[in-house]
């Protein structure tokens, strides 16, 4: 039952030629690792010949000279001590040498069993290399090994790693059409998590269903990840519904799932809802749950966009009382109310305080007050703080170039912003849409309905479109003239 209501849904339609088992050829690599080994070891003196066990591998040259010592042991170490060697390099991060040390421990003959060849195939799935992992999936009929289903759960998140949606739905496809190997509640976690990350929520919820009417049902982590997504896709009553289902189901919410309810609360209808954010946060604890600083920051957000700063302020005490540290997103969160609510001096205050503590490294900090400046009618200011980016290891992204070319629009400041729209150019910091939209609705308010044309060309030629707000201006501008 589970299989033919899995099939029949649109989610599992086929994507073309794609053939996910076709032999990708794989990377022709020297036997670089080898070449590492000699050299390290030539290079390496007699203290650092002491024997190293795979307990204490702290780096890529500690296990460059452990492989030397297994490959001149006669007879060699088990397969299960590569293993070992493999999955160290692994966690160590180093994908490469993972990649290389497998290649060379085939090439020395020596037998690995299916958790190796698992091994090798996540290190080309971490490197982006998905394609090569099907590949070594190859070699598991080849060496008579039966692919689990960690197998294919690493080349699933391999896909979605990459963005291959449509390679990755068709690979789930042929696992449950051709029964390839028993489904867990991980394997159909990892697609519903890529469907959500990659902006196929719909397909997740259906997912979702498919797991709820099947044998492997849904766990706390599923439902979680689904009702985060719709949160985020401002869509609280779908999420709310899902919430249901879990709770009928006997499944208790943990922190995460609370915190992407009051999220969805907070971004969808602020000033409606904020009151059941509120709600649900002083709920949290009665329940055994503790708020995170995730929770502390979207309900933050939250009260800040409904119009209660009082509230919003005594609550990031309140987030401090209870041991928790602010983090970049609380502080950006925090800058950003108090700038929105005429506290820019506040937020001025707070930025010098992070800078005392040497935690004022983020561009974001310095756009927020930029933009809080300049919606004050202090563009000096925010002038002046632009020109202190580079002093202090800052380089303005397309957001930070975005504000300044508004406040001198706003100013009547064409000339200006011209030059900045160029200086961004030169900088290497590309204009996008939003950049083009202000430029136009300068000129559209100076009345320069010329100038306002050419940045329009530019636009449209970059593939561009107008928002609705300089659609709007463009009507208006245009009106007159058609009468005349």
């Amino acid at each position: 039952m589970k299989t033919r209501v899995l099939i029949s849904s649109p989610i599992f339609h086929q994507s073309g030629n794609f053939n996910l088992f076709r032999r990708s050829p794989p990377l022709h690599f020297l036997s670089v690792f080898r070449y590492l080994v000699t050299k390290s070891a030539a290079n390496c003196n007699s203290r650092e010949k002491t024997k190293l066990e795979l307990g204490n591998i702290n780096g890529l040259d500690d296990a460059l000279r452990l492989f030397e010592k297994m490959t001149k042991a006669r007879p060699f170490p088990s397969f299960k001590q590569f293993t070992q060697l493999l999955s160290r390099l692994v966690n160590l991060r180093e994908h490469s040498a993972s990649i290389l040390l497998f290649k060379d421990i085939c090439n020395l003959g020596i037998s690995v069993d299916g958790y190796t060849m698992n091994v090798a195939i996540n290190s080309y799935c971490l490197s982006n290399r998905a394609d090569c992992g099907f590949s070594i999936l190859a070699l598991f009929f080849k060496r008579g090994c039966v692919p689990t289903v960690v197998t294919f759960n690493t080349l699933l998140k391999g896909l979605f790693r990459e963005k291959k949606i449509a390679e990755a739905q068709e690979l789930f496809t042929k696992i449950v059409r051709e029964e390839l190997c028993d489904l867990d509640v991980i394997i159909y976690g990892t697609v519903i998590d890529g469907l959500c990350k990659s902006g196929n929520t719909k397909l997740a919820v259906e997912l979702l269903g498919v797991m709820e009417e099947g044998s492997c049902k849904p766990n706390i982590n599923a439902y979680t990840m689904v009702i985060d997504a719709l949160c985020k896709d401002k869509m609280i009553d779908s999420a709310l519904n899902v919430f249901d289902r879990m709770s009928e189901r006997g499944i208790a919410p943990d922190v995460v799932t609370c915190s992407a309810l009051i999220c969805g609360y907070c971004k969808t209808y602020p000033d409606v809802m904020i009151d059941n954010a509120v709600h649900l946060f002083r709920a949290m604890p009665v329940k055994g749950l503790n708020p995170n600083l995730v929770t502390y920051s979207s309900l933050l957000q939250g009260l800040f966009l409904s119009g209660r700063f009082s509230s919003a302020l005594e609550l990031f005490d309140e987030l401090r009382s209870v041991g928790l540290k602010p983090n970049f997103h609380t502080y950006c969160v925090l800058m950003d109310g108090l700038c929105k609510n005429d506290r820019v001096e506040e937020a001025l205050s707070l930025l010098d305080e992070l800078k005392r503590k040497g935690e004022n490294r983020h561009i974001s900090y310095y756009s927020i007050i930029m933009d809080g400046l300049c919606k004050a009618n202090r563009l000096d200011q925010a002038r002046a703080i632009f020109s202190e980016l580079p002093c202090i290891g800052l380089e303005p992204n397309v957001v930070t170039y975005n504000i300044l070319i508004n406040g001198c629009c706003q100013n009547g400041l064409l000339d200006e912003a011209k030059d900045l729209f160029l200086k961004m150019e030169r900088a290497g910091s590309l204009p996008d849409c939003v950049t083009y939209n202000i430029i136009v609705q300068g000129y559209l308010k100076s009345g320069e309905f010329d100038g306002a044309v050419k940045f329009l060309e530019q636009m449209s030629a970059k593939g561009f479109s107008q928002d609705s707000s300089t659609f709007t201006m463009m009507l208006q501008s245009t009106s007159p003239k058609l009468v005349s």
